[in-house]
């Protein structure tokens, strides 16, 4: 006798239908482990039900017991939970799932319980499970179903007491009535039910799904579960949940136009999968053969619950929508980064030598406060703030920063991905990618090109007012040796696009915000608002406040968080300094006016010119990536079609590399979006 039979003859022995109720929990986990075996093959757990079956028929008296053992555990066992819940948020919200999830990492469920929905997860805890359930045929469900789950044995002693059937079917239709309760309550509730369309609130859908369901109720009670009258109701019932379906639909349409919220996002996720679950029981009232039906759905239960233990899943599918929301302000910005024609890359330029200009005041500020000798947070803080006011002028000018658009025109482009079907659409993004990076080198040259001429003018105008050198030519050969291209710059750099990346993501979620409480419409028409403002004041100011909340948000946190991060991430002690392609420049062109003319022959000052390069290029691509990535995922961009796009870009980096820098004309069958000025939040 092989050792697997002797362990399942060992597993038989020791059923007891008398002992305690973790024990008994405890034996059937033991049992389910032995199905499932050190195998991942399904076929295998198959076959050890079907020697469980043959075991059973050949011992009558462990029929005897487990048929005692069985009654004793739908008896104490509430299904209702695993049914109507399980996959699903307790308080139907995002945070309250999160915490969920993670106590159910933290803290293992016990045995004894009776709660069949905390029992389900130790009972059936591989994916493997899934996919035996799944695999069970016909005859295999057929004979557990007449040996060990016979539905006209009764839960204890006496005649008076419900078969096995009638509890099967009490809990499907509790866990029905439970499951579409919650349905019913998420269309209800006041954050959904205020977004339904004017139709879907007139149809009241989900305030009829409970009267819908009390039909069915009463007709399978009365008449049986496949009775005419029965399925008539659940006819009427599925097409009352589908129009739950659609009336939810509505409510998307409303957050695209006027803000995302995670939390209602949650609440209809959690509701389409309700509607699913409430199905998928149905399919088990009306079938004809309710063994298959059961063993599919515990299938079914075995995925969920292990997808309900995964925070990752969780965290991607909640916000994806969220995603979606904060890359629709910034591709709509991006398209005007994007130059295509001569006098587009004109413009850029005359955008980028003001933005340059400036920074070349904010680059002798930054030296002042760093040679007064603050304490690192309260350096950081005014350097931030330094920061923060030049990108605001810059905006308010109509001037720009080089490397701060691709976290803008990034999204602008995966926009363009929606759609791979057509022949040519990868080879015309390619296209758009090297419109994009020819207005870099066109911004970078701006800016780099006139903040180190006025960095100059501006030391010798220092000097001609008396107030001495700006700085000791100390300070000058270690702001040399720090920019060196072989040193750390490429690493700070890429923080520095990180950070870039990240000030666009404020912004678009600082712009949701603002249009999902309607602040715009606050500014616009509150009584104490118009009467501060007047009422032409008040509507201008709720206009400009929605069309620029986010280029105000990006440029103050962008510029906060240059000044404050790296001092914060210091304290930890992980070393980080901010290398931004203009403000290396302005510094790089300060140290060689205190060095003089001597500082040209000097190894360092052309390693250092170098890295100015390197910090371009860095903030760059870690910008744009990031960007693009999240872009990528907010439009639903597949995995294959990424390839594409990837394998795309390297074939015209290898036929055609002086296309991506120089003005030369590229293919493009498909007609350019109309080009426009850098809007006033070019900053």
């Amino acid at each position: 006798m092989g050792t697997t039979q002797l362990d399942l003859i060992g597993l038989l022995r020791a059923l007891d239908p008398e002992a305690p109720l973790a024990e008994r929990h405890l034996w059937l986990i033991r049992l389910l482990g032995w199905i499932r075996g050190d195998t991942d093959n399904p076929d295998v757990a198959v076959a050890r039900v079907r020697m469980l079956i043959d075991a059973a028929e050949l011992r009558p008296d462990f029929l005897k017991l487990w048929h005692h053992w069985w009654e004793e555990f739908l008896t104490d066992m509430d299904a209702t939970p695993l049914l109507a819940h399980l996959g699903f948020a307790p308080q139907g919200s995002f945070s309250s799932e999160l915490g969920h999830r993670l106590r159910r990492k933290l803290l293992p469920m016990s045995p004894d319980t009776t709660d069949l929905s905390e029992l389900f997860g130790l009972l059936f805890p591989s994916e493997l499970d899934a996919r035996w359930l799944r695999a069970l045929d016909e005859r295999t469900l057929r004979r557990l179903r007449t040996t060990l789950f016979r539905a006209d044995a009764r839960l204890g002693a006496g005649d008076q007491r419900p078969s096995v059937g009638d509890y099967a079917l009490r809990t499907l239709l509790d866990a029905l009535a439970s499951a579409i309760s919650q349905i019913s309550a998420v269309g209800q509730s006041a954050d959904v039910r205020a977004r339904l369309s004017p139709e879907v609130k007139a149809r009241r859908p989900f305030l009829d799904l409970p009267i819908v369901f009390e039909t069915l109720r009463e007709a399978v009670v009365a008449h049986g579960r496949q009775s005419a009258p029965a399925l008539v109701a659940v006819g009427q019932l599925r097409e009352q949940l589908d129009a739950c379906r659609a009336g939810a639909a509505t409510v998307y349409t409303h957050l695209q136009e006027h803000g995302i919220s995670v939390h209602i996002e949650f609440q209809l996720r959690q509701m389409r999968q309700r509607i699913i679950r409430v199905k998928a029981l149905l399919l088990c009232l009306e079938t004809d053969a309710p063994a298959q039906a059961t063993a599919q759905l515990l299938s079914h239960l075995v995925r969920v619950n292990h997808d309900s233990r995964s925070l990752r899943a969780l965290l991607s599918t909640s916000t994806e929508l969220l995603a979606a929301k904060v890359t629709e302000r910034n591709a709509e910005t991006g398209e005007h980064y994007i130059t295509r024609s001569a006098g587009d890359y004109w413009r850029l330029l005359g955008a980028a030598a003001g933005g340059g200009t400036l920074l070349a005041f904010t680059t002798w500020i930054k030296l002042a406060i760093g040679a007064i000798g603050l304490s690192a947070f309260w350096g950081g803080w005014w350097s931030g703030i330094n920061y923060a006011v030049s990108f605001v002028i810059i905006m308010l000018m109509g001037w720009t920063v080089a490397t701060k658009q691709p976290a803008m025109t990034a999204p602008a482009m995966a926009a363009r991905l929606k759609d791979m079907k057509a022949p040519d659409a990868v080879e015309n993004f390619v296209d758009e990618v090297v419109y994009l990076l020819r207005s870099q080198a066109v911004a970078i040259l701006g800016n780099v090109g006139l903040v180190m001429p006025v960095v100059f003018a501006l030391a010798m105008a220092l000097a001609w007012l008396g107030w001495g050198q700006a700085m000791d030519p100390y300070h000058a050969q270690y702001i040399l040796a720090q920019h060196h291209a072989l040193g750390p710059t490429v690493l700070y750099a890429a923080a520095t696009g990180g950070l870039l990346f990240l000030s666009s993501l404020i912004a678009g979620w600082a712009e949701n915000w603002f249009v999902f409480h309607r602040l715009d419409s606050v500014i616009a028409f509150h009584p104490r608002v118009t009467e501060r403002l007047g009422a032409e004041r008040a509507r201008r100011w709720g206009l400009y406040w929605r069309n620029h909340v986010s280029s105000w948000t990006a440029n103050i946190s962008l510029g906060l968080m240059l000044g404050l991060v790296p001092p914060i991430v210091s304290f930890f002690g992980i070393p980080m300094e901010v290398r931004h392609v203009t403000l290396v420049a302005g510094q790089i062109a300060a140290a060689i006016h205190e060095l003089g003319a001597g500082v040209l022959r000097q190894p360092a000052l052309w390693w250092a010119v170098g890295g100015i390069a390197v910090t371009g290029l860095t903030n760059l691509a870690a910008s744009f990536t990031l960007a693009f990535r999240l872009a990528l995922t907010a439009q639903n961009v597949p995995a294959v079609d990424r390839r594409r796009v990837y394998a795309a870009m390297g074939r015209r980096l290898l036929r055609q590399p002086h296309s991506f820098l120089l003005p030369v004309r590229v293919r493009h069958t498909a007609p350019p979006a109309p080009a426009a000025e850098p809007p006033a939040d070019a900053g």
